[in-house]
């Protein structure tokens, strides 16, 4: 029987920059250097690698002998490297300018250190217009998902397996293998012979197919319990001669008359923990939408601000691409940390304000409120910038959903709360969005969901009105909607920027003739490092009187003038003043991360009991200081 196989071996991982050294080491020791020691043994076994530019840093950093192995295993033809971008980004998110810089950032790195430039490119996710940029930088060749295959309508032979096909775009074309995933956990999990022999006895004669299996467990894998590399291969030596390990590079240049189809987009593989394509995650989770549109913006400040400084120009950028990772746009896992994991997002975050930090000429800039489309949802938002501070509010709830604090590249408002029910769209905590509740509802009874019975204005949309751009002061306008839940009141709020403070000024009137009594509470979130003495003190300001507060879950507090918020991390100090005393209730706000609940934000709900006579009106006032 003239059957022969062509096995491709592959193997390789990515975690976040925000990821700790224990996470780095752990997948070090687990993965990656028993695999590569254990093929070191065997060189007749071949195998392709992608590691992200992240993981390389880190070895290069920390274990810079591993880089030895490497090299003998090239130097020998017995691995390849894999390209694609340094930061493993979502590619179909990027602009053109971001895909190219990502993909030709490893590309450097690599033939840097192993002196040779790669052929292909390992993706996290697809679209059919990233064909012209991989083809530009000089990738033959790249991989998806078999699952991709037969979504493109592509028909496999007899045995179940795909062959290679070619793809295009606008006239660039691109090989594309199928990576049989399933396959790949069926040979770490039981005996590689028996596997590959049942796989040969279905193949027709004639036929040599590529079969390109996903070996090694990658970053985001759990492993599979106790695993021999070196029985494996050794396995593998002595499976049947017709099963020959190869190469991309060795296969694609003997690969001819392919055909050719279009694929759907879709994560390059569907059931690694990248289900949802990365444009529906946006909407799906608002956390990632809020980060994406960060980017996008920051990519414009670049382009337009340091068009003729190729210097900073080329540093900014460098911040730019660590944001742009791939584990904010999945949820991530144990050994994969994603949007869930609050470092994750901070990493991100920081690296755009550090970004914006660059881009910002020193003691040249000048205080703003300017109004455009920031979180890219068709609406104007109200952006007030001073040297230290940015704060982004929209019309809808008239609430801050971005607060930067540029010396600590910090935003105070990452924050992550999942949906109150199974199924429903997450909503983005926010800093002051209003309730009004009824009269004598106890600050105990407020929590990470609100005020039982409730209305929560920060769903409504508060109109914009007196927009006054040199003293950065903005008012918006919920008026009265009858009907609703103490639709009497209408509510003015008004924002201003002073010199790294926010000012936020209610006017509470009652729009009917006759008397009501209610309670008014602004929700107000912030997002530190953590929680506990090591990351925040929080403190009480009475009558002159300082009181350290301290919970795990939640407290009510009474007769406050202040709340202080020691971010020792950060070595910054938040300071919430109101204009009158008042009793709060103060719960940090967690989700579940792999069975555990990791925190997210603290939150805090001031308490007013307020009556109104018919026609009357209450004011109150704020201060939010952010002081190193």
């Amino acid at each position: 029987m003239s059957v022969k196989l062509s096995l491709m071996l592959g193997a390789g991982g990515h975690l976040p920059c925000g990821a700790g050294e224990a996470e780095f080491e752990a997948f070090y020791d687990r993965e990656m250097k028993p695999l590569v020691r254990a093929l070191d043994a065997f060189p007749s076994i071949t195998m392709v690698f992608y590691y992200s530019g992240v993981i390389l840093h880190w070895i290069e950093r920390r274990h810079p002998e591993f880089f030895m192995l490497f090299e003998d295993l090239l130097s020998r033809k017995q691995a390849e490297f894999l390209g694609g971008g340094f930061y493993h980004p979502p590619l179909p998110l990027l602009p053109q300018a971001d895909k190219i810089g990502q993909i030709e950032m490893l590309t450097t790195y690599l033939r840097k250190h192993f002196g040779r430039r790669p052929q292909g490119c390992w993706l996290h996710a697809w679209e059919q217009s990233l064909v012209g940029p991989l083809n530009s930088c000089g990738m033959n060749y790249t991989f998806l998902d078999d699952r991709q295959f037969q979504a493109a309508g592509a028909k496999p032979n007899q045995a179940g397996l795909f062959f290679p096909r070619v793809t295009e775009d606008q006239g660039k074309l691109i090989t594309v293998f199928p990576v049989a995933r399933a396959l790949g956990r069926q040979l770490r999990d039981g005996s590689a012979s028996r596997v590959l022999g049942e796989v040969l006895k279905k193949l027709p004669d004639g036929e040599w197919p590529v079969l390109v299996c996903p070996f090694g467990a990658e970053a985001g894998d759990a492993g599979t319990g106790e695993f021999s590399h070196e029985r494996f291969l050794e396995e593998l030596l002595g499976a049947d001669p017709r099963i020959e390990c190869t190469t991309p590079a060795r296969a694609f240049k003997n690969l001819k008359h392919l055909e050719r189809v279009y694929f759907p987009g879709a994560g390059a593989f569907p059931g690694s923990g990248d289900e949802i394509p990365p444009r529906q995650f946006l909407v799906e989770y608002p956390e990632a939408g809020g980060i994406y549109a960060k980017m996008v913006h920051v990519h414009t400040l670049i382009n337009n601000q340091l068009r003729g400084d190729k210097t900073r120009k080329r540093t900014a950028m460098e911040e730019l691409w660590k944001a742009q990772d791939s584990s904010v746009f999945r949820l991530g896992g144990a050994f994969s940390p994603g949007l869930l994991h609050s470092p994750v997002r901070k990493a991100a975050y920081r690296s755009l304000l550090e970004a914006e930090n660059i881009i910002r000429e020193k003691g040249k800039f000048t205080p703003s409120l300017s109004v455009f489309d920031f979180d890219l949802d068709g609406e104007g938002e109200y952006i007030f910038q001073d040297e230290k501070l940015n704060c982004c509010v929209k019309s809808r709830g008239a609430g801050v959903f971005e607060l930067d604090y540029l010396p600590a590249a910090w935003n105070y408002l990452d924050t992550f709360s999942p949906p109150a029910e199974p199924g429903a769209r997450g909503e983005r905590r926010r800093a002051f969005v209003d309730w009004l509740a009824p009269p004598k509802t106890p600050a105990g009874s407020l929590g990470p969901h609100g005020i039982p019975g409730g209305r929560f204005c920060g769903g409504e949309e508060y109109e914009p009105f007196q927009t006054d751009r040199p003293r950065c002061r903005q008012s918006f306008r919920l008026p009265p909607r009858p009907g609703l839940p103490f639709g009497e009141i209408e509510i003015e709020k008004t924002w201003q920027l002073k010199k790294n403070a926010l000012a936020l000024e209610y006017v509470l009137k009652n729009s009917s003739s006759s008397g009501v009594s209610f309670v008014f509470c602004p929700q107000i979130d912030l997002s530190f490092p953590g929680e506990g003495e090591g990351f925040l003190r929080v403190l009480a300001q009475r009558e002159g009187k300082k009181e350290g507060l301290v919970f795990d879950n939640a407290i009510t507090a009474g007769n406050i003038r202040a709340l202080e918020f020691q971010d020792i991390k950060n070595e910054t100090l938040v300071a919430l003043e109101a204009s009158q005393t008042f009793d709060a209730s103060l719960f940090h706000v967690r989700a579940e991360f792999c069975g555990r609940s990791e925190y997210q934000s603290t939150c805090v709900m001031p308490v007013f009991p307020i009556s109104l006579d018919g026609g009357a009106a209450r004011r109150i006032a704020f201060w939010l200081r952010i002081n190193s």
